[in-house]
């Protein structure tokens, strides 16, 4: 493993140890919190806010879940955009709801990434946010043109380390996970990588294929059409295995152990939300994410599910929030 994968998985001792102290202070909890757990949800409809706008991926995630949670709690789950920002403006919504569990924020990694890649971010995650569950987990898929002269991932990094040329990598936008994705392979390899963001994958994979640009990370509901079709060429997936939906194409890990990066979505609540009430709903996506309705849908659009307990979803969250940050400074990456 390389020193530089080496200093993001040594903060997992850090939070490992603060945890237990963490969980500890919540289990004295005060009466209203025990009244919280008896009467919730009663009688009025949970909101699931997203910083997207409708039909992205994320939308399409918190619209299956919210489907699945009104059956386990037996409450109408009402789905809220609020684009914008960069889901700053979704996640803001949140942070100022009332901590009651009713008002609850389904994101992905730029709830982590934007406070390190903007000063203008009002939100500290770790002050204004409680982790309920991690939602969905997956890969995101590495490709170039079909018409590209590299065959491999060991070819892109040859290639990248020719100071005679740089190689430009397409994203979905700054401080997306792809875009990071491509930071980090940067940083690992000392490769000559520039990046060009896109408005969406849409156009970024439009580019791509077209040969516009020399390579690109993307989500596997935004390649896995064109793989399929030969359209273009995957080189590797970003998770520690190789993807169920692409089972023939390497890891990234197979050339640079330690190297994992995942696209997720979670559910977060505001901060001060009764401990009750957060395990009330921890359980909620559990159920959900066991529904074979869940499972099939989310298996349509090439998402995986990943429960994870409340004490889990905090150590992944924390270790996400770290190791971006790192790659932010590291990387000297700026948006405002």
């Amino acid at each position: 493993m390389s020193k530089f994968l080496s200093c993001y998985i040594s903060r997992r001792t850090f939070f490992s140890a603060s945890l237990a102290v963490a969980f500890a202070a919540t289990a004295v909890l005060p009466a209203t919190a025990v009244s919280a757990e008896n009467n919730y949800p009663k009688d009025r409809p949970l909101t699931l806010v997203v910083g997207y706008p409708p039909g992205g991926g994320v939308d399409s995630v918190t619209r299956l879940l919210a489907r699945q949670l009104e059956q386990s709690l037996g409450q109408t789950v009402v789905v809220e955009n609020r684009p914008g920002a960069g889901s700053i403006i979704g996640t803001n919504t949140v942070t100022r709801a009332k901590p009651d569990g009713y008002t609850l924020l389904v994101a992905d990694p730029a709830l982590i990434i934007n406070p390190s890649l903007m000063t203008s971010v009002s939100y500290v995650y770790e002050r204004d946010l409680v982790p309920v569950s991690m939602i969905t987990k997956s890969p995101l898929a590495l490709a170039v043109p079909v018409s590209s002269p590299i065959k491999t991932l060991a070819d892109l990094i040859k290639a990248g380390k020719d100071g005679s040329k740089s190689l430009n990598f397409a994203s979905a936008g700054l401080g997306t996970t792809p875009h990071m994705a491509g930071e980090l392979l940067k940083l690992q390899t000392s490769s000559n990588f520039t990046h060009i963001p896109y408005k969406g994958s849409g156009p970024a994979m439009t580019d791509l294929i077209s040969g516009q640009v020399d390579f690109a990370f993307a989500t596997l509901p935004a390649t896995t059409q064109y793989l399929s079709q030969e359209r273009l060429r995957g080189l590797a997936v970003t998770s520690a295995e190789r993807s169920k939906f692409l089972p023939k194409i390497p890891t990234v890990a197979e050339t640079l152990p330690g190297f994992e990066v995942y696209f997720w979505t979670g559910l977060f609540a505001p901060a001060g939300t009764p401990a009750p009430i957060l395990e009330t709903l921890n359980a909620a996506v559990k159920k959900a994410l066991e529904s074979d309705t869940m499972k099939s849908s989310l298996d349509r659009t090439g998402e995986t599910g990943s429960y994870m307990s409340l004490a889990d979803t905090k150590q992944f969250v924390n270790d996400e929030s770290f190791m971006w940050a790192k790659v932010i400074k590291d990387g000297k990456i700026k948006v405002d």
